[in-house]
């Protein structure tokens, strides 16, 4: 029995952080650091204890204590005899994990914390890591989860029996996942990936799953890659409750629409007296240029104005628009008439729909990316996931960046004092917050940084949109 016991205490998930002061994590999660709180689960025990707090380094644990005979109460016998008996359910990171989380971190989960409520709309450093993790899908299947939503894995894999190594791995993992981002994001998204790595759930799946499936999902699984895959284990392969939440995931996913049509048509009646959108392509593109560059990224295209000028100059060869709104890319096409350039022409530009949140292979390999009026439709945590995805994965050897100068607003009469250009905007900066933001990431990722105006400059307040340049820092030679 006490053999038995140990065993079950493998099922660990530890939250650590490096955020500082790092014994916030306690404010965080509502558990304090220097207390072990047990909470009673019907299918056992749940505690939480910190094995350490420190400002610097803090880590809390979230052990589950599973009651084998208590999973088998209340059950009908299965043909197999055995199987309610002899199974792993009660030493692996399962679903059982998730409805741990829900109970245990249920505040954290849902993103409140009164006493930090900035903090916990605030993108830190953690690190989450899991013991005997089960994944039908091995390594592939745990990337392909994860990596999309930014984060760095590490993977340690399991021998069927460590005497007999020829016997090959198992599908048990030690698994770390590191990433700057809210904490309400990643238990999120450890609450609906935990049961789909294993592909089963202890309990039955209903048309309540679909509710929690969409709650915990917002504001991700609409644009993961592999979001069919995800709602399919999630809902226990039921076609029925898939198609249904599938379904709404369209209807929530982010999309140009008649509203936003108007919303952007505003912006443009704003800034037309200067014509800054043309102004503003036209300083991009004439960046791009001059930088040599032949294969360029337009991350955020929308509805292909500047693909369309790319697609104008013979030295760009390989041009690829990258928006997360099917409506915008199906415009594009359209206005770029894809389907009836020539082949030459055709084979030099291609459009997708993806998500700027994620890591994306297909953005890989570029010499230039142009981000045009796009980062200020982010609020700080999907900035956040933005910059890794651009500077650190997609790490392409030049970036353009434009986003408003929120102290040019005061020149336009028809923009009320506090209002941004665009409903959508969730912030504008003035030029000193946009050279911070840009230094910042060109010193976290190896680049260096130069600032251009775009439209007609004020001696107060500077012209009406700005531009960053990055350059990456060669290393090859120091």
């Amino acid at each position: 029995m006490e053999n038995d016991q140990q065993e079950t205490k493998t099922m660990l998930l530890t939250i650590t952080t490096t955020h500082s002061p790092a014994t916030d994590l306690g404010y965080l999660l509502y558990k304090h650091p220097d207390r072990v709180q047990s909470f009673e689960l019907n299918f056992g025990q749940a505690h939480v204890f910190y094995p350490e707090a420190k400002p610097e380094r803090c880590t809390a644990a979230l052990l589950l204590d599973i009651n084998p005979v208590g999973l088998v109460r209340g059950r009908g016998m299965s043909t197999f005899a055995l199987e309610p008996y002899v199974n792993d359910r009660p030493y692996v990171a399962s679903s059982f994990m998730s409805v741990a989380i829900s109970q245990v971190y249920g505040t954290a989960l849902s993103g409140i914390c009164k006493t930090r409520p900035e903090l916990a709309q605030t993108a830190i450093p953690l690190e989450a890591k899991f013991t005997a993790l089960p994944c039908r899908g091995g390594e592939a299947m745990l990337r392909k989860l994860f990596e999309p939503l930014g984060y760095a894995v590490t993977i340690e894999c399991y021998l069927l029996d460590e005497t007999f190594p020829a016997w090959g791995e198992s599908t048990y993992y030690t698994v770390t996942l590191c990433h700057t981002i809210r904490l309400t994001d990643l238990l999120s998204h450890l609450y609906v990936l935990i049961p789909v790595l294993d592909d089963e759930k202890h309990y039955y799946v209903g048309s309540d799953e679909v509710e929690k499936l969409l709650r915990h999902g917002e504001g991700w699984l609409a644009s993961h890659p592999a979001k069919e895959l995800i709602t399919a284990r999630y809902l226990k392969h039921q076609h029925s409750l898939k198609r249904e939440a599938l379904a709404r995931l369209v209807e929530d996913s982010p999309r140009i629409d008649e509203e936003s049509d108007e919303h952007d048509a505003e912006e443009a009646k704003i800034e037309e007296r200067v014509s800054l959108h043309q102004q503003r392509l036209g300083a991009v593109l004439s960046v791009l240029k001059n930088s040599g560059a032949q294969r360029v990224l337009d991350l955020g295209c929308g509805e292909g104005r500047l693909l369309s000028m790319l697609l104008q100059e013979p030295q760009f060869t390989s041009i690829l628009g990258i928006d997360v709104s099917i409506h915008a890319l199906e415009i594009a096409s359209e206005k770029l008439r894809l389907d009836r350039l020539p082949p030459k022409q055709r084979e030099r530009i291609q459009i997708a729909q993806g998500s700027l949140m994620y890591r994306d292979a297909r953005l890989k390999g570029f010499d230039a990316a142009a981000v045009v009026e796009v980062i200020e439709h982010l609020d700080p945590p999907r900035l956040a996931a933005f910059e890794r995805v651009l500077f650190e994965f997609a790490h392409p050897t030049m970036a353009v960046i434009t986003t408003p100068n929120a102290e040019y607003n005061v020149m336009w009469e028809s923009l009320p004092a506090g209002r941004f250009r665009h409903r959508d905007h969730r912030f504008e900066w003035t030029r000193a917050e946009f050279q911070t933001w840009a230094s910042g990431i060109a010193e976290r990722f190896g680049y260096q940084v130069r600032f251009l105006p775009i439209g007609p400059e004020d001696l107060q307040v500077g012209s009406p949109s700005q531009m960053a340049i990055f350059d990456i820092v060669a290393t090859e030679n120091v």
